[in-house]
């Protein structure tokens, strides 16, 4: 009797336990008071390309969240938000950022081609890339082959090379954009940028023929427009414009 009790409660924790998990979504990101906490569930994904929300006909446009090294989530909980429209399907990369961005270029191309193969109504596909994630995203321009077109845009994404960057992963920068492909660049003010104030130069600076640059303000909201809140002022300059 008492195995069978002990078997029970097992069984029974375990499924309380599961039902407790969920995945994170947009629809859960609008109930949730703590940004936090809602962060700390978008990063702690496994590594892969994760859809925040079903997935409908109406949709034509790929989104593509691509978190920056050491990031903490809550950053993107408002951007994810704000760029939501029923034609995007709004989706978060979750990748490795300890190591060489190489290989996750790779990964994500991968995963962006079943996901255009698997829907047909997905016609373009629009990444915004955050610090070393804009370094991703803009090595995934320069080896994009379809015929979908890509819309890339970096945010506060040290694309001139930083730090081991360059020697270690081999990093160079793009030079020009192809005919087809789109990327804009938005950064930050260099003193107003925790991740890059410390530096004799400011590793955005770098020119790419054919791109478009755009240089944040210094405030957002009343408040210092930094290295993490730089996602939130894209997003909302894009709801403006669409």
């Amino acid at each position: 009797m008492r195995i069978y009790k002990f078997v029970l409660v097992l069984i029974l924790g375990t499924l309380f336990s599961c039902s407790e998990i969920k995945e994170p979504s947009l629809k859960n990101f609008g109930t949730q008071d703590d940004v936090f906490k809602s962060g700390s569930s978008l990063i702690g994904l496994p590594y892969g390309l994760h859809d925040l929300e079903n997935i409908t006909q109406d949709q034509s446009t790929l989104i593509v969240g691509v978190h920056g090294s050491n990031s903490r989530g809550y950053e993107w909980i408002h951007p994810l938000m704000t760029l939501d429209r029923k034609d995007n399907l709004i989706t978060f990369f979750r990748w490795n950022d300890g190591n060489c961005h190489c290989v996750s270029v790779s990964f994500l191309m991968e995963l962006i081609k079943n996901k255009l193969t698997e829907y047909s109504s997905l016609q373009r596909v629009v990444l915004y890339g955050h610090s070393y994630g804009g370094i991703l995203v803009a090595a995934f321009l320069e080896e994009w082959d379809l015929e979908t077109p890509l819309f890339v845009n970096t945010i506060a994404a040290p694309l001139k090379g930083i730090g081991r960057l360059s020697e270690a992963c081999e990093y160079k920068p793009l030079i020009s954009i192809e005919t087809g492909k789109t990327l804009h660049q938005w950064r930050t003010i260099k003193n107003l940028d925790g991740a890059f104030k410390d530096l004799d130069y400011d590793p955005q600076n770098v020119e790419i023929t054919g791109s478009e640059v755009t240089r944040l303000p210094e405030t957002y909201k009343g408040n210092k427009l930094g290295h993490n809140w730089s996602i939130s002022w894209v997003a909302d300059q894009i709801k403006r414009v669409d």
